[in-house]
Parts: C-alpha cells; sequence; structure tokens
C-alpha cells in the first residue's frame, strides 16, 4: 500500500501544477495565443508541461519527504469522493470534448463553436469541470496522505479560484448579456437546493 501512496503522490506532485499553470498561460493571454495560432500555442505548451513535469520529477524526493501512513479511514472517506469524481466525468463527458479540454474553441473561435454551455450539469453550476478537478486532487490528497498532496490541493484552490475570475471575465467578453444572465440563475460550485 506504501508504494501505491507513493506512486499518487508522485502524480500529484509531477503533473498537477503544469496542468494548472498551462490554463493561466492561455486565459490571461488569449489575444496572443490566437496569434499563435492553436497548433504552435499547444506544442509550446506541452513542450513546456514536459519539462516543468520531468523538473518536478527530478526534485521529488525533497518534495515527498513528509508522508502520514497509511489511513484507511482517509481512503474510505477517499473512495466516495472519487466515485462522485467519474460520475461528474462521465456527466462532463457530454459536453467536454478533447477540442474544447484543450482549448481550441478559445485559441481558434473562427474555426470551432463559440455556444454556452449551459445545459446539462452546466444547468446547475457554471464549473463543474473545476469542481470535478478539485474533488479528483481531495480523493488523492487522502489516498496518498502526503503533505505534497495537501498542499497541492490547499495551493490548486487558490489558483482554481483565480482562474474562475479570468475564464469568466473572458467568457463575459465573449458572450455578454447571455453570459450575466447566466451567472444570475447559476451558480458557480454548488448547486442550489431544491433544483429539479
Amino acid at each position: 500500500m506504501d508504494r501505491v501512496r507513493y506512486y499518487l503522490a508522485l502524480l500529484l506532485v509531477v503533473f498537477t501544477p503544469p496542468a494548472i499553470l498551462f490554463w493561466f498561460s492561455i486565459h490571461p493571454f488569449i489575444r496572443f495565443w490566437r496569434r499563435v495560432g492553436p497548433r504552435l500555442t499547444l506544442a509550446i505548451h506541452y513542450a513546456l508541461l514536459l519539462l516543468m513535469a520531468g523538473g518536478l520529477y527530478l526534485v521529488r524526493k525533497p518534495l515527498l519527504t513528509a508522508e502520514f501512513g497509511t489511513s484507511p479511514f482517509l481512503i474510505a472517506l477517499a473512495v466516495p469522493v472519487y466515485v462522485l469524481v467519474v460520475a461528474l466525468r462521465f456527466k462532463l463527458g457530454k459536453h467536454l470534448r478533447a477540442r474544447i479540454l484543450t482549448g481550441l474553441p478559445e485559441l481558434a473561435p473562427e474555426k470551432y463553436e463559440r455556444r454556452l454551455l449551459t445545459e446539462g450539469i452546466y444547468s446547475r453550476i457554471r464549473h463543474p469541470r473545476y469542481v470535478q478537478v478539485f474533488l479528483a486532487l481531495l480523493a488523492y490528497a487522502m489516498a496518498a496522505n502526503y503533505l505534497a498532496g495537501y498542499v497541492l490541493l490547499a495551493l490548486s484552490a487558490l489558483w482554481i479560484l483565480l482562474l474562475v475570475r479570468i475564464e469568466e471575465k473572458e467568457l463575459r467578453d465573449r458572450f455578454g448579456a447571455e453570459y450575466e444572465a447566466y451567472c444570475a440563475r447559476v451558480p458557480r460550485f454548488i448547486p442550489r437546493r431544491g433544483r429539479d
């Protein structure tokens, strides 16, 4: 079990920061990246992501020194959280195809569909993908039970909140009054009670 926990923590440490930083590079500088073009933009970013992941892998030992051992209680808590993550992924899969997850509609809006997602799970919360990512990180951090996982979870919460602000500004610019009306009726992260 210790080996499984170690590899969960390693995956968290190596891949979480590059994945989140990817969107911090895209959203605030979207006009620049549109001029660069989607293929070159993604090639640059994927190369940088691999370099960053490789760099984090090289310093994995100091990052993964503090661990708290196997906790059956935390693993038992992580399992239903991860089941929820899988359920959310299934619901999101109906709306978020690979081209959306890689940012192609943002990078090449003239070529890819630019409609506002408001149906399905998006009729309940505006940012289900970020909820899913946070819950996945929570499940992995609890199962791994390493200090680095908990630190990344806390940082990810801050990164997600900041990223949502940046993304919502972009959506307001793109969809205007339609997005404002959507924001007025649908909460960001937690569904309102009493809705069908």
